[in-house]
C-alpha cells in the first residue's frame, strides 16, 4: 500500500510503500490484554494493618450462657475480633505482598502492538474515537518535521496538513474530575490527540500541546496506540519512522 508524504507547508513531497506491518489483522483482544498489562505496573500496592481489630481483650465465654460463643471484651459484653462485629477485624482485606502486576507473552504483547499499528490506518477506527482531521490517514511527514524545535512551528504544520483541529478537541475537552481525584493530584481530565511518532528521538516540542503524545519507534508501545484500550489513534508517522518499523518482528 503507497500513500502521500506531506511537508510541512502542507504540499505532496512524494510517496512511500507502507511496511509490511500495517497489514496485520485487527485483534481488539490481544491490544486489550497488552494496555492493561502495561497499566498493571503502575498500580500502587495498599493493605490494612495486620492487627487491625484484633487489638482487644475479647475472649470467648464459652457455653452455659445462653448467648452466642463469641468473643466478648472482659469488662463488658460487646462482641469484639471477629468479622461480623462492629470494629472487628476485617475478613479478607487486600494484603501489600499481593502481585497485582498482569503477566502477558512477549510474542503476544508484540502482535498486538503490530496490529495496534495496523489499525492507526483503518479510518472507521480513527473517526470511531472521535479523532477530527482533514485528508485520509495514515499521515507521514518528510524527515524535516523531526527537525523542528518549537512549538509554534509544529503548530504551523499541523495546521498546513489539516490535523491542528484535533488538538482543538483535546484542549476544549479538559474539565473538572468527578470524585476524589481532584485532591490525589488528577483533577482533570482530557482527551487523548494525536500520536507523533519519530525515528531516532521524540519531537520534544510537541508535548506542550494538549492530548499530543510523541515517541520514537523504540518507545511504542500499546498504550501509545491504544489509549483505554481503544485502538484507532490519529497518528502521524515521519520516514524514518516507517523505515525502522520495517525492523520490527
Amino acid at each position: 500500500m503507497n500513500t502521500q508524504i506531506k511537508s510541512i507547508d502542507g504540499k505532496v513531497a512524494g510517496d512511500i510503500e507502507l511496511p509490511a506491518i500495517f497489514d496485520e489483522p485487527y485483534r481488539p483482544d490481544l491490544i486489550k490484554n497488552a494496555v492493561l498489562a502495561l497499566q498493571s505496573t503502575r498500580y500502587q500496592r495498599h493493605g490494612t494493618n495486620p492487627h487491625a481489630g484484633l487489638k482487644t481483650s475479647a475472649e470467648s465465654w464459652g457455653s452455659g450462657r445462653g448467648v452466642a460463643q463469641v468473643p466478648r471484651i472482659k469488662n463488658g459484653s460487646r462482641v469484639a475480633r471477629i468479622p461480623q462485629a462492629v470494629g472487628g477485624r476485617a475478613a479478607h482485606p487486600p494484603k501489600t505482598e499481593t502481585n497485582l502486576i498482569r503477566k502477558i507473552n512477549k510474542q503476544e504483547k508484540r502482535k498486538a502492538i503490530r496490529s495496534a499499528i495496523a489499525a492507526t490506518i483503518m479510518e472507521e477506527l480513527v473517526l470511531a474515537r472521535g479523532h477530527k482531521f482533514e485528508g485520509t490517514v495514515p499521515f507521514v511527514f518528510d524527515d524535516s518535521f523531526e527537525a523542528l524545535e518549537q512549538t509554534k512551528e509544529v503548530v504551523e504544520a499541523l495546521k498546513q496538513n489539516g490535523l491542528y483541529e484535533d488538538v482543538v478537541r483535546a484542549r476544549d475537552s479538559r474539565k473538572v474530575r468527578a470524585g476524589r481525584g481532584k485532591l490525589r493530584g488528577r483533577r482533570y481530565k482530557q482527551r487523548k490527540s494525536l500520536l507523533i511518532v519519530t525515528g531516532d528521538r521524540p519531537l520534544q516540542c510537541a508535548k506542550n500541546l494538549a492530548g499530543v503524545d510523541a515517541v520514537s519507534v523504540a518507545e511504542l508501545n500499546a498504550e501509545h496506540l491504544a489509549p483505554g484500550t481503544q485502538a484507532g489513534r490519529l497518528t502521524v508517522w515521519t520516514v524514518s519512522a516507517l523505515n525502522k518499523l520495517e525492523e520490527l518482528k
